[in-house]
């Protein structure tokens, strides 16, 4: 699981996404294993950053679902989820608090 949480930080990380975080909620009570969130450069960089996963992930990765907007982008690969948001939305939802809060809740 690591290995592919790595590869998928690596991937982002090579095309220029910034603020990489990865939230491991193996523990937790939470739909998903772990959650990658990163931020773009802007919109044409979100779109870009998912055809770099969807390329550099196949045929290891099954995408499940994407949910695609201008300023976010939600990849589900059943165990992990992926974010991608403008540096805009990442403030405006601060889904780090959140992800913080769930990953050092004792169960």
């Amino acid at each position: 699981m690591l290995k592919r949480i790595e590869h998928i930080t690596h991937i982002l990380d090579k095309h220029k996404a910034e603020a990489i975080e990865a939230f491991d909620l193996r523990e937790r009570d939470y739909f998903v294993e772990y959650v990658v969130i990163a931020s773009s450069l802007g919109s044409r960089h979100t779109e870009a950053l998912l055809d770099h996963l969807r390329r550099e992930l196949k045929p290891e990765e099954k995408f499940l679902f994407v949910d695609e907007s201008d300023e976010w982008i939600v990849i589900d690969l059943g165990d992990i989820l992926i974010h991608i948001m403008t540096p805009e939305y990442r403030v405006k939802y601060d889904m780090e608090r959140f992800l913080s809060d769930l990953a050092k809740r004792v169960k």
